[in-house]
């Protein structure tokens, strides 16, 4: 549902039997969103960008994990994403939305600090889309009106 994403394959996906957990991994492959100035830099001038996603979805307890990282620079960068969806304790109608994002860049003399500043804003903005698709994707399953 994102226009940057090219394409997700399941990599793996197992349900424990005995928890009712499903545990899926993903690989993400995302058109390169790097701004043209910065991709001057050879190591930033590839056409896409890897991802890999697990998820861990545990109905009984209405609650999903999920830890991503970028496969893409590793030898420069270290992005990591973790979010939690969860049934708010308030009322067990909304959903609480925690997300925790690590950046670290190095190699890039001094690039780090700009790229730095570039990842950070671009996770930030993709929480933001994130939480936009899941309100639309409840909306369409449940047909709920969104509080505004």
């Amino acid at each position: 549902m994102d226009k940057n994403v090219i394409s997700v394959k399941i990599v793996e996906e197992k349900r424990d039997v005995s928890t009712g957990i499903i545990y899926r991994k993903r690989i993400a492959v995302c058109q390169n969103v790097v701004p043209e100035i910065l991709r001057k830099v050879s190591i930033l001038k590839v056409p896409s960008i890897q991802l890999e996603e697990e998820s861990w979805l545990n109905p009984q307890e209405r609650n999903m994990a999920i830890r991503s990282h970028c496969l893409t620079w590793t030898q420069y960068a270290s992005m990591k994403e973790e979010s939690v969806f969860r049934e708010s304790m308030e009322n067990p109608n909304w959903t609480e939305f925690i997300q925790r994002g690590r950046i670290s860049i190095t190699g890039a003399g001094f690039l780090n600090c700009i790229l730095e500043t570039f990842a950070s804003t671009f996770l930030r903005q993709g929480a933001q889309k994130g939480i936009r698709i899941m309100e639309m994707l409840l909306k369409e399953q449940c047909g709920a009106p969104l509080a505004e």
